[in-house]
């Protein structure tokens, strides 16, 4: 499968790389320093691409007949908020430009209760949370994370407004453990008791669910 990945050095997208790779995928990567992978990717595509001010042409040629893209984009900081909505929003435009349709995207687990202006009265409780998660620990991370959150929540009305066939992962806190392969997912909700996932198995989880058509226009929950 032709795929192109976007923030490949990042947390999720250097897994999604490596995995890609070693299942025989032909692959590209988007990249804001693509010296950070030179030395370790024989044979990727590799594209630079700021995603903060991305360059239409250049993504377009990016996805240039690819039958996937995946991202793993998300802010960094709390200073980078507006880059995943602002990013995948240019993703979009570049896949109908060439008329690439599949896309896998990252987002959190805590957006499915946060409001958006797509999508301004979301549900008060997700059916996967219990007591703990619901009370406190949901509470106090969205207000720890507050724009992010509502950053992600923008880029998830994007997926939702566009024609394109996305999956948006939604994966509570995140580990660099090693891969297991063993997860559990759900469809338009979290996990219960769901508190961690390694990123190596969100990428291949991510992976999976392109051969999924069932995760098409869905937002999944995952988690160990």
């Amino acid at each position: 499968m032709k795929l192109t990945i976007f923030a490949a050095t990042g947390g999720i997208g250097r897994h999604l790389l490596r995995q890609a790779v070693s299942a025989g995928h032909d692959v590209t990567a988007v990249v804001r320093n693509p010296a950070a992978l030179r030395a370790e990717q024989g044979g990727v595509r590799l594209v630079a691409a700021d995603l903060t001010a991305p360059d239409p042409a250049v993504l377009a040629d990016a996805v240039d007949k690819a039958d996937a893209v995946l991202s793993g984009l998300g802010a960094r900081s709390i200073a980078e908020s507006g880059v995943t909505s602002r990013g995948t929003g240019a993703m979009i435009a570049a896949m109908r430009a060439r008329d690439v349709r599949r896309i896998v995207v990252v987002s959190a687990a805590p957006i499915s209760t946060v409001p958006s202006v797509g999508r301004p009265h979301p549900p008060r409780r997700d059916p996967g949370e219990g007591f703990l998660m619901r009370n406190l620990l949901s509470p106090m991370i969205k207000i720890i994370l507050r724009r992010p959150y509502a950053d992600l929540a923008v880029m998830e009305d994007l997926l939702r407004d566009s024609d394109l066939d996305w999956t948006v992962v939604r994966p509570p806190r995140l580990t660099d453990k090693p891969l297991t392969g063993t997860y559990r997912t759900a469809y338009g909700q979290n996990l219960r008791r769901g508190a961690r996932i390694p990123r190596a198995d969100v990428a291949h989880y991510m992976l999976r669910a392109l051969d999924q058509p069932e995760s098409v226009r869905q937002a999944v929950g995952i988690a160990t």
